[in-house]
């Protein structure tokens, strides 16, 4: 499993440290003010278009008696599993923000300075709560539902090399932003800045797409099949 007690924080404009509180619900303050923002107009359940072949045989046949678009239907949807898709919607709809903002810059349609403090204050919620979620899944949810369902144990254990691959791509993130962060953004160099932050973002994206996809058709078949008492 991936050591993901570390904390990679985002440093502001002003040199200081933004890091992610947690909440009743897990949240930081700022990714509970921007998961308020996004669940009026984002669904929970549309699949994206990137997913994986390869996966245990098992997991397939599981999807096919819980498929995606009957899960916010089932009884046992709200709760845990309607928390789990709210999680990831929050990661994706974080990372297309800052993906249009940076676009935004780029094209010189943004502010260097509200940008700078935007890109700190998205990104040290994306990568603090990102990490906290994967430590949660690899210490506890994920052993619990490997041995809840045997047969299809493979898809976790590839699930927590994901979170291997994806701790690589935060450290870049990290690095390629506070290189922004710490641009003099009345200069040139921000924009040179901002476009290999753009790159980061992109491969970011594909990555964690793929990821979070699997993860939750692996996860939410089970839950919904065998309930989520103990898991909480």
């Amino acid at each position: 499993a991936v050591q993901t007690g570390k904390r990679l924080d985002l440093v502001s404009a002003r040199g200081e440290v933004e890091t992610a509180v947690g909440q009743d619900a897990g949240l930081s303050p700022g990714g509970s003010a921007v998961l308020g923002t996004m669940v009026a107009s984002a669904s929970y359940i549309a699949a994206p278009a990137t997913v994986r072949t390869g996966l245990p045989e098992a997991l397939r046949i599981l999807r096919d008696t819980c498929p995606r678009e009957g899960w916010s239907a089932h009884p046992g949807f709200d709760g845990l599993v309607s928390f789990w898709m709210e999680r990831h919607l929050m990661f994706r709809r974080l990372l297309t923000m800052m993906t249009d903002e940076t676009a935004a810059l780029l094209d010189r349609n943004a502010d260097p300075r509200a940008y700078g403090a935007r890109l700190s204050r998205l990104g040290g919620t994306f990568v603090n709560e990102l990490h906290a979620h994967h430590q949660i899944e690899d210490m506890h949810y994920f052993p619990q539902l490997a041995r809840r369902v045997p047969e299809i144990a493979r898809g976790f254990a590839l699930l927590e090399g994901d979170h291997v691959a994806l701790d690589r791509h935060l450290g870049g993130f990290v690095a390629a932003a506070n290189a922004v962060l710490r641009t003099d953004p009345a200069g040139a160099g921000v924009h040179e800045a901002a476009g290999r932050l753009a790159t980061t973002l992109a491969a970011s994206t594909r990555l964690l797409d793929r990821h979070l996809t699997d993860e939750e058709d692996l996860v939410v078949p089970v839950i919904l099949r065998f309930g989520a008492e103990g898991l909480a």
